[in-house]
């Protein structure tokens, strides 16, 4: 099995706070994380894909095709933004681990469309520090 990852960076702003604790309880569980005014990192992004490779283009994906389906899928929408005000985290913390199953949930389909690759993991890294994945393990 071959496995193909390609890499990218977004910014984004998020307030980690579940709207229906009270906001001592939001600052227990998140601590500095949960203030209101919000904080943002600048995000990698790494989406690996594994598939047969095409006899033509040498690719699983061609890389542009990959590439045009995050940045419509995925940059597009949350890039430069605050994250928490984006449905897709009406019922979720925007916390790494979920920005990560939101991703992988919004690229999933589209790279099963282009042909027998399917989407393998997704991995989000916040800090140096921390990465987080969704997805077949590693």
């Amino acid at each position: 099995m071959i496995l193909s990852t390609r890499r990218y960076r977004f910014a984004a702003a998020h307030v980690l706070a579940h709207p229906g604790l009270p906001d001592a309880e939001n600052r227990r569980i998140y601590g500095k994380c949960a203030n209101p005014n919000g904080h943002g990192h600048d995000y990698g992004l790494e989406v690996t894909v594994s598939g047969p490779v095409d006899p033509v283009t040498g690719f699983i994906v061609p890389p542009p095709v990959l590439d045009r389906i995050v940045r419509e899928r995925v940059l597009d929408r949350l890039s430069h933004r605050m994250l928490n005000e984006d449905p897709l985290f009406a019922e979720r913390v925007p916390t790494a681990e979920n920005i990560a199953v939101v991703v992988h949930e919004a690229l999933e389909g589209p790279v099963a469309a282009t042909g027998a690759a399917r989407l393998v993991n997704v991995r989000i890294v916040e800090t140096p520090r921390n990465t987080f994945d969704y997805g077949d393990a590693r």
